[in-house]
C-alpha cells in the first residue's frame, strides 16, 4: 500500500459503499441452486469471522456489515437441506400468520402470537427472537418473509418514521384478504319473480 493509498482509506471525503440487500438475497439464493452445501453451512455457524459470513458482510456496504452477515445465517437456517432456494414474499408480520398448524395460525396460535410480540417490542433488532420465527416457518413448512424486504426492514428498525415493528404487528393481525373482501361485498338476491 503506498502513502497515497493510506491518506484515501482515511479521507472523510471518500465514497461510501452502499448496500444492497438485492444482491445478498440473489448471491444467497444462488448457493441454494447451486447446491453449496459447504458455504451454506459456513453461514449457519453463530459466531466467526468465516470466509462466506465476510462475504455476505461485503453486501452490507459500509454502514451494514454485521447486518447482513446476521441475515445470512437467517437464510442459512430457513435453507439447511433443501434444494431450492426460496425468496419469500411479505414482510415478517405477514409470514408470522402463516406460524402454525391445524389449531390455529398466526394471531390464533399463542405461539406466534407471543413470538411476534417479542419481536415487536424490541428496542435493537431481536435476532434470536428472528432465527425462532424462521424457524418456524421453517418447521410448518411455510414461506420464509421476503429476504431482500427484511433485509431492509432491519436497516430501518430504528428509523421512527418507518415504524417498521408497528407495521409487522398490523400485517400479522390484518384478516386475510378473502375474508375483507366478503365482509365488505354487498348481499345481493337473486330476483325469483320472473
Amino acid at each position: 500500500m503506498t502513502e497515497h493509498d493510506l491518506s484515501a482509506s482515511t479521507d472523510p471525503q471518500r465514497p461510501r459503499f452502499p448496500h444492497d440487500s438485492a444482491a445478498l438475497t440473489a448471491w444467497l439464493t444462488t448457493l441454494v441452486r447451486n447446491r453449496e452445501y459447504g458455504t451454506l453451512a459456513e453461514l449457519r455457524r453463530a459466531r466467526g469471522g468465516t470466509n462466506a459470513r465476510i462475504r455476505a458482510g461485503w453486501y452490507g456496504g459500509d454502514d451494514h456489515r454485521d447486518l447482513f452477515e446476521q441475515m445470512a445465517f437467517l437464510f442459512a437456517i430457513y435453507h439447511q437441506g433443501r434444494p431450492v432456494p426460496s425468496y419469500g414474499h411479505g414482510s415478517l408480520g405477514a409470514a408470522a400468520r402463516r406460524i402454525g398448524d391445524g389449531t390455529g395460525r398466526g394471531p390464533d396460535n399463542p405461539g406466534a402470537q407471543r413470538l411476534l410480540d417479542r419481536i415487536v417490542a424490541s428496542r435493537r433488532i431481536p435476532w434470536r427472537h428472528l432465527q425462532h420465527a424462521v424457524t418456524r416457518l421453517r418447521s410448518y413448512e411455510q414461506p420464509p418473509p421476503s429476504w431482500t424486504g427484511l433485509t431492509e426492514d432491519l436497516i430501518k428498525w430504528n428509523d421512527r418514521k418507518a415504524r417498521v415493528a408497528y407495521r409487522w404487528s398490523v400485517e400479522f393481525h390484518t384478516p386475510p384478504a378473502r375474508d375483507r373482501e366478503t365482509q365488505n361485498k354487498p348481499t345481493t338476491r337473486k330476483d325469483t319473480s320472473s
